[in-house]
């Protein structure tokens, strides 16, 4: 073969072009020093260097040409970099070489055989004649970089976990790069990425809570304590701010100001803003869009569609559909609001779908709102990914909270070296947010719930199921009194947002009224009640709950009655059991000291799980670094075993989006989400057994039968017809 570097093609087009293997490899590395914070950028260029070194190989060229089969090119570069790397970066580069497509392998142990997919395993497979790579580039390692960052760390343990996160950064990096190279070679006209102006962004909303009516003493309080926020977001460097507001005082607008000012102040690319539920992801994403309008776009970003599906994306209509892709693959966009489970299982993922954004999260603000809602079992990885983004990847995290567990003492054995400021340290106001009784009122039946509900001059009953709050609205509706209003996220949010907008409209009235909802209105929904009932919880979500009743303080105190139906989840059972010892013990289960002795039950009952909850306890004894089980330790990080999917479901006001799915067109998938109920997979795996729900394409499906959904009460599954003969 000759020595034209033309000869060895990495890529052809479908307009008959060739992209060379040594411009595929150079410009893949310059991209990765691109992606690069300035300490990693000669690593990261070195990843791109090597990663399609196997693409020189006689045997790849005749795949390319068409004349051969296909060639497992990419572990290649990576036996290349171990047998000539001898420094405490070569394990890191040859896992992100050799897993930028198939995802990062197992290390395994010394002894794999070859046909074992793991790291030793694949590195003992036979080598092909890659000399053209010496010819055009040859090996260029850089000095050791790692050697300062891991010489001090505490154990062999810490070693494990920060080498484990920088690989993972250095393959976000890397798998980053070779797509946007081969796109770039593939389709040069492809469009990429969302821009924002986050000063125009903070003046709006600063001109948003400054037109807030000030003159209550709960409404004064509020705006003292977010003045504390700000003034620490101003004057106090940190690493981790931590915001502990009660509810009512407005943590949502507090925080995307406080974020926005450290954006600015410290040159912040961008703000991911973190939240536990998909129903608050809507609601909070149309608070910020009224607010923000063009300064700021809005990227959501959770489990109703994963776009980093590319067969979802193959969307050829213009700019819109192009943006939607590129952000939802990288996260090239100002503003994200994304799910828990979707942070931190693409923190932990092994995939170069989920893993391609990480290194977007650098230099950047991270706002994690309801931070209590993190899984007990799952406070280590978590709090370990928060600390080592904030302390190698220069970002700043807020984490808030109503009910903040006490997570500084995980936090100072996880992440020590993380510097962490209270936000609001003067406490001495939240009493007055304190405008409720909690009152545990025992075991009743659904009927003793709806009457004790109707005597109410407006009430909120908060259950469990979706399945409950359905049937209890049945026994309210025909109530010749009350306005009566379900909310779950059965309906859709375009539905559930219009049934707020008429709640609101009828307690402003002061109409009676009363809403039967799902926990989905305990937090991000700004309603307020006289009396509030909730089913038996985790006292987290009493409290959250007790954050909707007097809200605004108009009555000495309001009523919160915790009542109990029947059998709970597993899950909840343990919550509720604390939670109904809390009532015995303490008179106000509201009260801070009652809520840490609930963390601190919770934390005690997980407290093996949270210790053992790590990639290094899946080593046992052998701490190698060429040993990290990266594929093993992502299939077991399932943040929640049963996330919610979503349906489309037809309606006049989107049958055009719906036919334009027909022709590929992915910028409709994200408008179509405001249209999509929620199930859960073996709810729709029912469905699709029954002939009422559809797919339409990929993991995209729609309701197909009407007369299953109403506006008022969303999908009812179990619906029965009578029939006329």
């Amino acid at each position: 073969m000759s020595e034209n570097s033309n000869n060895y093609i990495a890529h052809t087009s479908d307009d008959g072009r060739v992209q060379s293997v040594k411009e595929h490899l150079t410009q893949t590395a310059e991209l990765c020093r691109d992606n690069a914070l300035p300490e990693f950028k000669e690593l990261a260029g070195c990843c791109g260097l090597y990663h399609d070194l196997g693409k020189y190989s006689p045997e790849f060229q005749k795949y390319i040409r068409g004349s051969g089969g296909k060639v497992e090119h990419a572990r290649f570069g990576a036996s290349r970099i171990i047998n000539n790397c001898k420094t405490s970066y070569a394990a890191m580069l040859a896992y992100c070489v050799c897993g930028h497509h198939a995802g990062l392998p197992d290390g395994g142990v010394r002894n794999d055989n070859p046909e074992q997919p793991t790291l030793n395993g694949m590195l003992k497979r036979e080598p092909y004649d890659c000399s053209g790579f010496d010819k055009e580039i040859g090996d260029r390692f850089p000095d050791d970089p790692l050697f300062e960052k891991l010489k001090n760390l505490p154990d062999n343990k810490e070693v494990i976990e920060v080498y484990t996160f920088l690989t993972r950064y250095l393959y976000s990096c890397l798998t980053d790069a070779d797509f946007i190279d081969t796109e770039r070679f593939c389709a040069p006209d492809a469009e990429r990425g969302l821009d924002g102006d986050f000063a125009a962004a903070y003046k709006k909303v600063c001109t948003k809570l400054d037109g807030f009516k000030c003159e209550t003493d709960l409404q004064k309080a509020r705006r003292v304590i977010q003045a504390q926020a700000y003034d620490c977001a101003e004057n106090k460097d940190a690493d981790i701010y931590m915001l502990d507001m009660p509810t009512g005082s407005g943590k949502t607008l507090c925080s995307i100001k406080a974020a926005l000012r450290l954006a600015i102040k410290n040159d912040k690319k961008r703000i991911v803003y973190i939240m536990p539920y998909t129903s608050i992801i809507e609601q909070t994403a149309e608070v910020f869009e009224d607010i923000f309008g063009s300064s700021l776009p809005v990227l959501q970003h959770h489990s109703n569609y994963d776009f980093d599906d590319p067969e979802k994306t193959a969307d050829e209509s213009g700019t819109t559909s192009e943006k939607l892709k590129k952000t939802c693959e990288n996260y090239d966009a100002p503003l994200i609001i994304t799910t828990n489970v979707q942070f931190f299982e693409s923190l932990y993922h092994n995939k170069s779908s989920r893993l391609r954004k990480l290194h977007n999260l650098a230099e950047s603000m991270l706002v994690f709102d309801e931070i209590h809602a993190l899984p007990a079992e799952y406070i280590q990885p978590c709090l370990r990914g928060i600390g080592y983004i904030t302390k190698y990847l220069h970002s700043t995290a807020i984490l808030m909270s109503a009910t903040m567990p006490d997570y500084m003492r995980y936090a100072e054995k996880y992440i020590p070296q993380s510097t962490i400021e209270y936000a609001v340290k003067d406490k001495s106001l939240f009493g007055i947010f304190d405008k409720c009784k909690y009152q545990y009122i025992g075991k009743n039946d659904l009927g003793l719930i709806a009457e004790k509900a109707l005597e109410q001059e407006n009430a909120l009953v908060i259950v469990n199921k979706k399945s409950t709050v359905r049937e209890l609205y049945n026994i309210c509706k025909n109530s010749a009194d009350h306005e009566v209003y379900h909310l779950s996220t059965y309906m859709t949010p375009v539905d559930r947002s219009d049934t707020i907008s008429k709640i609101r409209v009828s307690l402003d009235n002061g109409t009676k009224t009363v809403v039967i909802s799902t926990s989905l209105i305990e937090a991000g929904v700004d309603l307020d009640f006289k009396s509030v009932f909730r089913e038996i919880a985790g006292l987290d979500s009493i409290v959250q709950a007790g954050g909707r009743c007097n809200r605004e303080g108009r009555m000495k105190f309001g009523n919160v009655f915790v009542f109990e139906l029947g059998s709970l989840h597993r899950e909840i059972a343990v919550k509720a059991n604390i939670t109904r010892k809390l009532f015995e013990e303490f008179k106000n289960v509201s009260s801070q000291e009652a809520v840490q002795e609930y963390y601190d039950r919770i934390f005690a009952v997980s407290d093996d799980k949270i210790e053992t909850n790590s990639i290094t306890e899946l080593m046992g004894g052998d701490m190698r670094v060429a040993g990290i089980p990266f594929r093993s330790y992502a299939q077991r990080f399932k943040f929640i075993e049963k996330e919610a999917l979503g349906i489309i479901i037809p309606c006049e006001e989107n049958a055009e989006l719906i036919e334009s799915l027909k022709y590929g067109a992915a910028s409709a998938v994200r408008k179509l989400q405001r249209y999509c109920a929620s199930v859960n997979k073996y709810e729709l795996d029912d469905m699709i057994e029954r002939e009422i729900a559809q797919n339409l394409y990929g993991d995209v499906y729609m309701l197909s039968a009407p007369d299953y959904y109403s506006k008022e009460t969303g999908l009812d599954i179990k619906k029965e017809f009578d029939l006329i003969i």
